[in-house]
């Protein structure tokens, strides 16, 4: 699908305001309303937009720990992606993995309330032997940036 300047606006509006109404919306991409929702449901329909999402203040929510981990699995069998995989699935304090080209084969991101749940985790993963050779953790200390994917620069790539 080819996105045009409005397109893109609306997406960038609603990465940061997803709750925005129909005429707020239009309001700031300078449509009347009508037009703003087809174009929304045209971008809805293409699958760029996936689902609308709060964002939840972890800070407020209680005490936790944000920790990446580069892992490495034991061997390169399309089988042992496949457990790995599906594995990471079935722990809800996993919330992002990527599988990665270069030194890692896989970044996780993961949630937990502190450092003694963590190490629960990742021992657990271990334990059912789902593929980790070596793993490094990562702790967050503090978040320096949080921000949206530059779509006016990746739009070029869309077709």
């Amino acid at each position: 699908m080819r996105l045009d300047t409005r397109d893109l606006e609306i997406l960038q509006v609603l990465a940061r305001e997803g709750r925005i109404t129909k005429a707020a919306l239009a309001a700031k991409v300078n449509l009347s309303p009508t037009p703003a929702w087809d174009r929304l449901k045209k971008l809805e329909r293409a699958g760029l937009i996936e689902g609308y999402h709060a964002d939840i203040n972890l800070r407020k929510l209680g005490p936790h720990v944000t920790v990446f981990v580069a892992a490495e699995l034991a061997d390169h069998t399309a089988a042992t992606f496949r457990i790995f995989e599906t594995s990471v699935q079935d722990h809800p304090e996993v919330i992002n993995c990527w599988a990665l080209g270069g030194g890692f084969d896989y970044l996780l991101q993961i949630v937990t309330r502190d450092i003694d749940s963590y190490q629960r985790l990742i021992d657990s993963m271990l334990d059912a032997r789902i593929g980790i050779g070596r793993y490094f953790t990562y702790i967050v200390t503090k978040q320096v940036k949080r921000g949206f994917p530059p779509l006016d620069l990746l739009a070029g790539q869309m077709d």
